[in-house]
């Protein structure tokens, strides 16, 4: 299944290896966080955002909605 930021990688031209740079993350690292293998930390994943001026949620949005918050009888 095609992730997110693949497909934002894509639709815009843009090249893992420069993103990853523009990031400060390794490409191995950056890599995975596309293909879906791995999360990013916050920290990875809001540099990465910025680089493509677009919000976290955004591109982790679909995370985000899978934590729910507990709900008051928790």
């Amino acid at each position: 299944m095609e992730t997110k930021l693949k497909k934002i990688l894509d639709e815009r031209g843009l090249k893992q290896g420069f993103i990853a740079e523009k990031a400060g993350l390794s490409r191995g690292a950056f890599s995975l966080i596309v293909r879906g293998k791995s999360v990013p930390t916050l920290p990875a994943a809001l540099r990465i955002a910025r680089v493509l001026d677009i919000s976290v949620e955004e591109l982790w949005g679909d995370l985000v909605e899978e934590i729910k918050a507990p709900t008051q009888n928790e």
